[in-house]
């Protein structure tokens, strides 16, 4: 009889463990609610105003930073440039010829400074010319995807931006979580994202934000992930789970 109660013990002890493992598992592969968002949006504009003379982009093309995506009209500013060249070129020039007349005293150290003040004054001209005509040149300030076209050819530029351009490498991933797992998430920790059908998957981020004020009415907080998305295969805006643990 105490070899029945004993065994039936440890079946009951071992069950128990079962059970508490499970249970810890079971923690340990809780999934949230996520949102997939671009890392940043930036409204690309001009530097100066002026009529859109072409825009090299369209909706969904993948730029580099530093990429001339758009020109201004650049007429007057070419021009200027030109006649800043050819000053440039003639003093240049004039201050050869005078070389060897200095050389040989026939004019004053005085006058050479002026032909050199004149050449310097010159080349100032030609770099601000130069520096006005490449900011005709519109460029992306990121890596990213090109998500909306605001103007086009013909269409004066002031205020209004021009293109919209979305970095998604890395992309954000936007969780809310409920209270009770406060202090249980904390910045460094890995996070498997798995974004909802027909992209689907299982991707590895890190956070790298956990709010410190907790919302009292739905009882939750904000969490923040980095994605890699070196490819840039995957595309922002998709909902997904998202699993939290420890390396």
């Amino acid at each position: 009889m105490s070899r029945i109660v004993c065994s039936a013990t440890l079946i009951a002890a071992a069950f128990s463990l079962v059970l508490f493992a499970g249970a810890g598992k079971a923690a340990s592969q809780e999934y949230m609610d996520g949102m997939i968002e671009p890392y940043l949006e930036v409204n690309i504009s001009s530097q100066a105003p002026g009529v859109i003379d072409e825009v090299l982009v369209e909706r969904g093309d993948v730029v580099k930073k530093g990429q001339v995506v758009a020109k201004l009209r650049a007429g007057v500013e070419k021009a200027d440039v030109e006649l800043a060249e050819a000053q440039v070129a003639f003093s240049k020039r004039k201050l050869g010829r005078n070389e060897e007349l200095f050389a040989k005293e026939d004019i004053s150290a005085n006058e050479r400074d002026e032909l050199e003040t004149d050449l310097k004054k010159g080349e100032a001209i030609l770099e601000e010319a130069k520096a006005k005509l490449e900011m005709r040149d519109i460029r992306s300030t990121v890596d990213g995807v090109v998500v909306k076209r605001e103007l086009a050819a013909g269409e004066y530029v002031g205020e209004k931006p021009i293109l919209t351009i979305a970095q998604i490498n890395p992309l954000n991933v936007e969780v809310v979580a409920p209270v009770r797992r406060y202090g249980s998430i904390t910045r460094g920790m890995l996070a498997e994202v798995r974004p909802e059908a027909p992209v689907g998957g299982s991707y590895t981020g890190r956070v790298v934000i956990v709010d410190r004020v907790v919302d009292a009415a739905s009882g939750t907080f904000g969490i923040r992930v980095e994605l890699p998305n070196v490819s840039m295969a995957l595309p922002a805006g998709l909902k997904c789970r998202v699993r939290f643990y420890k390396k």
